[in-house]
């Protein structure tokens, strides 16, 4: 993990390569900040060291990093790297009031009924701090080979 934060062990199921084409997002991606990460992992050589991808171990539907994927995908990428989450953990909220349902989340990302950039801000319960953090916290370094 980038930061120390303590976290249930059961939430963190894998980090491993997938087929890009078998995670789906749940919101558009903001374009600017797509093309700017697009140009930066453009002239990496045969390595990249990115930020793993989190997706819920059930679905298959990223819960953060839209634009990693969307940039991978359009630069060409076959796999991503990702963090498998057990998503429905109690510890992982959509936002600050957990205003949006898991289930209706991944219903609307099915149907590719994409969510505003940033509607969703996932957060993740730290049992240290006994506070809630930004998910992509948990999101791990991972070395990333050519296309």
């Amino acid at each position: 993990n980038m930061f120390s934060i303590k976290i249930d062990n059961d939430i963190v199921q894998e980090i491993k390569e997938v087929n890009i084409s078998n995670i789906m997002p749940h919101e558009k991606v903001i374009i600017d900040k797509k093309e700017v990460l697009k140009d930066n992992l453009k002239y990496k050589d045969d390595q990249l060291i990115i930020s793993t991808i989190l997706i819920c171990s059930q679905s298959n539907m990223i819960i953060d990093g839209h634009h990693r994927y969307t940039a991978l995908k359009e630069l060409g990428y076959k796999k991503a790297p990702v963090t498998s989450v057990n998503y429905f953990s109690d510890k992982i909220i959509t936002d600050e009031n957990d205003s949006f349902s898991k289930n209706e989340i991944i219903s609307n990302s099915k149907k590719g009924k994409l969510y505003d950039p940033k509607s969703t801000r996932h957060l993740i319960f730290c049992n240290n701090t006994k506070s809630w953090h930004p998910i992509t916290l948990i999101s791990s370094w991972y070395p990333l080979k050519n296309k």
